[in-house]
């Protein structure tokens, strides 16, 4: 079979660009139809289609191609599944979707607002309702129609080394905040780095910000809500309560001494080998972990105790959506690879996933380590186009992580709030 690769493309696209290009998705009964028996793995399933990816590793190591094998089992009138792995993804594929140079089956870019969907994608509502009870099933969808098809999911809480917590007398997993704090100060004790938050890096610490204040609020519009109001950032709300729980990790001695290195790829080796304690990241890290050299057994996955109360939420994020190119000429095998790629290849599983049909168990052992703690599970959802308008306005780099590294190091947590909440009411007041 063919393996090709993307190339870096110097031209940026602006989403009006996008908005403007592809063709007409409108489904009729008749197609509805052929889209579950597409799915169902008839004899129409044959010929080739091209599957475009991020994960240019899996193209490189030949695990697509044992995948394309296995689904050639079932479906023995393929003749191929050409594959294309893109370093650069979400940049090149928004350039390639203006020329619909995409191939058959893609990962749907992340900033395609919901209204233009059907310019780009053919509609998957009879593929969805064979996958049965979905994670995020109208995450991708419009006016009826859905158009993408969750590969994972994923969600956050305490990632832990077993050994460390062994060696630092620690017996059980904390379940406040309060005993988190004291698992700290006897990983500290111990000679241990009790958690990694990678300020270094600047990403990773998004999770003390937007991702923490859906689940310890309980609520996944939180985001949204702040379009409401001139002042988001407060002290005794959920922004400045996991504020204060990243400055307090900090002044306390409790994370990484040099915060200002990037130091992410040597931080995986700290965790696995028991030199550092933990992590607050998503589940997507613990394969990670053990391929720095951690064994399975080793490392857990447990819900992060915001607050003393003993309630325990998570958050849970969808990875990227299949999607079909409306101009595909081969939907039926199209849509069969995509019912292969989430029920049957083994995708999911190595990635490390929470499956998308939620009738199955994870096979990761820490996910059901994680799940044995009952927490509340609550559904990511779209963040509307206003917060993303006022945010970027307002320069803050929400899912950027630099504006919590001005937090972590602020000498005034309020005045450094009251800026934020400034840049917040003036892009508010521009943003119709």
């Amino acid at each position: 079979m063919k393996k090709m690769f993307g190339t870096v493309l110097a031209v940026a696209l602006a989403s009006s660009a996008l908005a403007g290009c592809g063709g007409s998705a409108q489904p009729t009964n008749e197609s509805a139809e052929k889209s579950v028996q597409g799915a169902g793995g008839n004899g129409d399933i044959k010929g080739k289609i091209t599957f475009i990816t991020q994960r240019t590793d899996l193209v490189n190591d030949g695990t697509f191609d044992k995948y394309e094998e296995a689904f050639k089992k079932k479906y023995p009138n393929v003749e191929d599944i050409e594959f294309e792995g893109i370093t650069n993804y979400e940049s090149d594929m928004r350039v390639r979707l203006s020329a619909n140079n995409v191939g058959d089956v893609m990962l749907i870019p992340t900033n395609i607002a919901a209204k233009d969907l059907g310019k780009f994608f053919a509609p998957l509502n009879g593929l969805a309702d064979s996958l049965g009870d979905l994670y995020f099933k109208n995450y991708k969808a419009d006016n009826g129609q859905i158009y993408g098809i969750v590969s994972g999911v994923s969600t956050e809480g305490i990632v832990y080394n077993k050994k460390a917590f062994e060696k630092a007398g620690i017996t059980a997993v904390p379940k406040t905040l309060d005993e988190f704090y004291a698992a700290c100060e006897k990983l500290k004790a111990a000679g241990i780095v009790p958690i990694y938050i990678n300020n270094g890096a600047q990403w990773p610490m998004k999770m003390w910000g937007e991702v923490l204040v859906q689940f310890s609020s309980g609520d996944a519009n939180y985001l949204d809500k702040m379009v409401d109001t001139d002042e988001p950032f407060k002290l005794d709300n959920e922004f400045g309560k996991g504020f204060t729980i990243l400055r307090t990790l900090n002044e306390k001695g409790y994370v990484e001494k040099d915060l200002y290195s990037n130091v992410w790829e040597a931080s995986k080796g700290e965790v696995a080998t028991g030199k550092a304690g933990m992590y607050f990241l998503g589940n997507w890290v613990i394969n990670q972990i053990i391929g720095a050299g951690a064994a399975k057994e080793d490392i857990g996955f447990f819900p992060f105790p915001y607050d003393n109360s003993g309630k325990l939420n998570a958050l849970l994020s969808a990875d990227y959506f299949y999607g079909i190119n409306v101009n595909s000429k081969n939907k039926p095998l199209a849509e069969a690879w995509i019912k292969f790629m989430v029920e049957e290849a083994g995708y999911v599983e190595a990635s490390g996933f929470i499956p998308p049909q939620k009738s199955k168990e994870p096979g990761l052992a820490q996910l059901k380590e994680f799940q044995s703690y009952k927490p509340a599970l609550i559904e990511s959802v779209p963040t509307s186009s206003k917060w993303n308008d006022i945010g970027n306005k307002a320069k803050i780099d929400f899912f950027g992580g630099k504006y919590i590294q001005s937090i972590l190091k602020a000498k005034d947590l309020k005045a450094e709030l009251d800026g934020l909440n400034q840049k917040w009411k003036e892009a508010r007041a521009a943003v119709k």
